[in-house]
């Protein structure tokens, strides 16, 4: 009796994932973070760190499959370095430590040849900013003396994005965003997105970071489009590599850069509505 195709379809989604593992898997990727952070402040860097590093080898293994080599180490080295700098130095820093990245990483390349030099370069230059530069800016929600609260926020309004997406998409998803990138999300779903998000801004801004409700309303719709951008950027990157996932290291999930892709895209946004309209004292 064909049993075994109905029970595997339980346990999986309309986005084509083992719900039950999926679930399992964020409860403790989110159990770790909020670990990290509850101790040592400083903790949290290795954290981001591991993710990061972990981030930017799934790009290198996924370019590679149309020839493209980039420099592991330096770029690993540049990646910590960033983490850390901005944390303890600031933007400043973190811009000073990205260009001297760059620039060691096309030295280490050079000695290849000039045989794909340009691809090579310009595919390193992309996934520093994307990967490392950008996930630099939570250690800079970190930094100040409520950069906890900071933190969570950001963390709470991009899961509710993300939450909101898929729970409305599924349910009353009709219209597709955007069918060419990724035909399942739907205009519904980001409209769930914005509300979920703006909800979830309002809670911890008010109750977290003792601002203004109006805030958390900008922080939620900033972060939400941010958000599905960063979504649909890392969807159009797999589709031009003909993958479906950067790995297979989370189950339920594909890659680290599978739940980076919106966390990546968010936390500069999160940052600058806070960093202007909400300043740390």
């Amino acid at each position: 009796m064909p049993a075994g195709p109905p029970a595997a379809a339980a346990k999986t989604g309309r986005a084509g994932r083992d719900l039950p593992a999926a679930i399992t898997v964020a409860v403790v990727l989110i159990g770790l973070v909020i670990a990290s952070l509850a101790f040592v402040k400083a903790a949290f860097l290795v954290v981001a760190s591991a993710a990061i590093v972990t981030g930017l080898w799934e790009m290198r293994k996924a370019l590679s499959t149309n020839g493209t080599w980039m420099p592991a180490w330096p770029m690993a080295g540049g990646a910590v370095a960033m983490i850390v700098g901005s944390y303890f130095g600031g933007p400043d820093v973190l811009i000073i430590i990205l260009a001297a990245t760059i620039f060691t990483s096309i030295l280490w390349r050079m000695p290849r040849g000039q045989a794909g030099f340009v691809r090579d370069t310009t595919a390193t230059v992309f996934c520093l900013v994307y990967v490392p530069f950008l996930a630099s800016f939570v250690v800079l929600l970190l930094a100040p003396d409520d950069g906890i609260d900071r933190v969570i926020t950001f963390l709470a309004v991009t899961i509710a994005s993300d939450i909101g997406g898929y729970a409305v998409g599924v349910l009353f998803g009709r219209h597709p965003m955007a069918p060419v990138i990724s035909p399942k999300k739907t205009w519904e779903g980001f409209l769930g997105s914005v509300l979920f998000s703006m909800g979830a801004g309002v809670a911890c801004v008010v109750y977290l970071l003792q601002g203004p409700w109006w805030i958390g309303l900008v922080l939620g719709t900033v972060a939400a489009v941010a958000a599905t951008l960063g979504d649909l950027t890392e969807s159009l990157i797999k589709r031009d590599l003909g993958i479906k996932d950067m790995s297979n290291i989370l189950p339920g999930h594909g890659g680290i850069m599978d739940r980076l892709d919106s966390l990546l895209a968010a936390v500069p946004a999160v940052w600058l509505v806070l960093h202007f309209l909400l300043p740390a004292a």
